[in-house]
């Protein structure tokens, strides 16, 4: 599919002026950020998965009802690496490459050893992360960039090494009522031990606002868990948060360390290295955020794969928790560009298709109860604890709802009770059709669609002094595979989901992952949104909007 995989897309440099139909709440005031692949081949080169493409950020800026775009490649290490050379020289976790094509295998010998554990890419393309007072581009190695919201300019290069002992780390970090950030990454072979790391860092460090330094540096480790296996390390690409817990899945999708440490002589990828164990379980690590351990009952459930937690709560003595699961690892492989041809949409079916699970694990594992009962006496859910000898526990979850994929929810309850999940809608196909609003109360749905369009993961702004959950819009940058109809920023109202306004924009623009949306309120308008010359060079050049 041409026109959303294969092909470069461009930048878009100077901002431009957005074609609005329909009318955008006042209220609505602030950019919204978005990161995502736009770069697949480099010269006479090509990437092999779509996941692998360079980085392309865009911006939408909403302001006084008019909307403006903007695109820049994230200028990392790989890119320009890459570019310099005019071919792929910096490897991706789906493409394995070699700075000097004449190498021999001696040479490459010689050399593997640093590769061993690898000095991953910088291509930081799959999210926005808010740190202190400043951005990243994150992607799910141990590298992030730092931009500029206002120019989409690349600036320095964070290691997270140099704070925490991390190999690799999610993209999908939580951020708590204070603004401070949780992530999780993963320690590989440090000290003999390979383990699962969660990390803090602080919104704000007093002693060094004058001084214009990073939180990063004042970043601890929260707590860490032993990986089951020194060799085999689960992947995982997000994990669960409430006031007192946080969920993290240990699943039997697996990346083989000795597999990763002989690739780059073996000239294989490192995804190749990655494989689903489905005879083994998924076990479930409940870290208790007071003492900052583990809860030490072994609570495990079947194999699946979870790239994204949707959210969890407590309730009545137990933890509810939220994911979309498969029951293999379909989804990665349908996503090598050798795959995505003209018939990809009417052809490329995952095996699994993505499910909204709901898992429910109980805080106080009663000692004296049978073997064999449920421990789960709620009656808001169906999901089912079972206790097994030897201190273990069986979670049976409750099936809410098949076939939606980039969740997303109203963050002000993020770790608390919610009712709404808002989504794109993917069933047997992994290409978004629909966006989706799941009442998980009622079980029923809402749903937005319009035929030839590609929704992007849909994400919820509330109205200021909003009561309800859903009281807010919600935003989708719209791509077309009809080449007549201009790509589009898309604005519903949350609670009916009808379409409040749409901007369309006449740019090439991308199919992109993750983002965040940030109201002027929260930044300072005036020195982070480009000038009002820059604003009426857009307009001249591109015309007034239209209503």
């Amino acid at each position: 599919m041409d026109v959303g995989f294969g092909r470069n897309k461009k930048e878009q440099l100077e901002p431009v002026r957005a074609r609005v139909t329909g009318k955008i709440p006042t209220w609505l005031q602030g950019m919204l950020l978005r990161n995502g692949p736009g770069m697949h081949t480099v010269g006479e080169t090509r990437y092999n998965h779509w996941f692998d493409g360079l980085a392309l950020l865009h911006s939408f800026t909403i302001r006084d009802g008019e909307v403006y775009y903007r695109s820049k490649y994230l200028r990392s290490d790989t890119y320009n690496a890459n570019v310099e050379a005019n071919r792929i020289v910096v490897s991706e976790f789906g493409t394995m490459a070699y700075p000097d094509p004449c190498k021999n295998i001696f040479s490459k010998a010689f050399s593997y050893l640093s590769h061993t554990i690898p000095d991953f890419t910088d291509n930081c393309l799959i999210n926005i992360m808010k740190c202190g007072e400043d951005f990243y581009a994150t992607t799910e190695t141990n590298y992030i960039r730092k931009i500029n919201p206002q120019t989409l300019e690349t600036l320095e290069k964070v290691d997270y090494r140099k704070y925490v002992a991390v190999n690799v780390a999610t993209s999908h970090p939580h951020y708590d009522a204070a603004g401070n950030v949780l992530n999780m990454g993963t320690s590989i072979v440090d000290k003999g031990k390979t383990k699962y790391v969660i990390f803090k860092i602080p919104a704000t460090v007093p002693e060094d606002r004058k001084k214009g330094k990073s939180p990063l540096k004042h970043t601890e480790v929260f707590c860490s868990i032993p990986s089951r296996s020194l060799l085999s390390p689960s992947y995982y690409h997000s994990f669960g948060f409430t006031e007192n817990y946080i969920i993290f899945l240990e699943q039997p999708f697996k990346l083989d360390i000795l597999k990763m440490a002989t690739a780059y002589i073996r000239g294989v990828t490192w995804a190749s290295c990655l494989a689903f164990h489905r005879e083994d379980k998924t076990y479930i690590h409940i870290v208790d955020q007071r003492t900052r351990k583990p809860m030490p009952t072994k609570f495990y459930t079947d194999p699946m794969v979870v790239f994204h937690h949707v959210n969890a709560y407590e309730e009545d003595g137990c933890l509810l928790f939220d994911v979309v699961a498969y029951e293999d690892s379909s989804l990665y492989q349908l996503f090598y560009l050798a795959n995505l041809n003209q018939d990809f949409e009417e052809h490329s079916r995952l095996t699994s298709v993505p499910v909204l699970r709901r898992f429910a694990v109980p805080l106080h594992a009663a000692q004296d109860a049978e073997v064999g009962s449920n421990l789960i006496k709620l009656t808001s859910t169906t999901a089912r604890a079972l206790k097994e000898k030897d201190n273990q526990v069986y979670c049976q979850p409750e099936l809410l709802y098949e076939g939606l994929e980039l969740p997303r929810i109203n963050y002000a309850h993020n770790g608390k009770r919610y009712r709404y999940v808002f989504a794109a809608e993917v069933q047997w196909s992994p290409i978004p059709t629909k966006i989706l609003k799941y009442d998980i109360l009622t079980k029923s749905s809402l749903k937005w669609e319009e035929e030839h369009c590609w929704p992007a993961e849909p994400l919820f702004v509330p109205t200021p002094g909003a009561e309800d959950e859903d009281d807010g819009i919600i935003l989708s940058a719209i791509v077309s595979t009809d080449p007549q109809k201009p790509p589009f920023l898309l604005i519903l109202d949350a609670k009916s989901f009808t379409e409040l306004a749409r901007a369309s924009i006449d740019v090439d623009m991308h199919l992109d992952l993750h983002g965040l949306f940030i109201p002027d309120a929260d930044w300072d308008a005036r020195k982070q949104t480009p000038s009002q010359e820059a604003w009426d060079r857009a307009s001249d050049c591109h015309g007034a909007p239209q209503t």
